[in-house]
């Protein structure tokens, strides 16, 4: 298993800087090239609220980024300390898949625990327009 000390402390930062009422979710996006990118999920009051994920894959995307090698995901209700289990939501998986290869890892800590995906566990059946 990889070291992903910096990552989960960049996801916490993340994480504390999340606008939501009950969750909060911060990731960090790692790019082949080294870069990071953190993302924290941000809702409002209309349905139009935007997942950590998503937030790091647009920023990496807006700065030009295009190739990725993993994600880190941790989340915790609002207000606690102690991760749970927290992996993308639906729409952030087909989201990831259509901006990452086979090779790209997800990953999520809680409990002291390191879990490892990859993006066709969790979405076995993606939309893909060329197939």
């Amino acid at each position: 298993m990889i070291n992903l000390t910096e990552d989960l402390k960049m996801a916490r930062i993340a994480r504390d800087n999340a606008k939501s009422t009950t969750y909060n979710v911060g990731a960090v996006l790692k790019c082949k090239n080294g870069n990071k990118y953190t993302g924290c999920n941000v809702e409002n009051q209309g349905i139009q609220s935007i997942c950590a994920e998503r937030v790091a894959f647009v920023k990496a995307i807006s700065e030009g980024e295009t190739d990725f090698e993993r994600i880190v995901v941790i989340g915790a209700p609002k207000g606690g300390d102690d991760y749970e289990r927290c992996l993308p939501c639906g729409y952030c998986r087909q989201f990831i898949s259509q901006y990452t290869d086979k090779d790209f890892k997800i990953y999520t800590a809680y409990n002291d625990k390191i879990e490892e995906y990859a993006m066709d566990e969790l979405l076995p059946y993606s939309f893909d327009g060329n197939k």
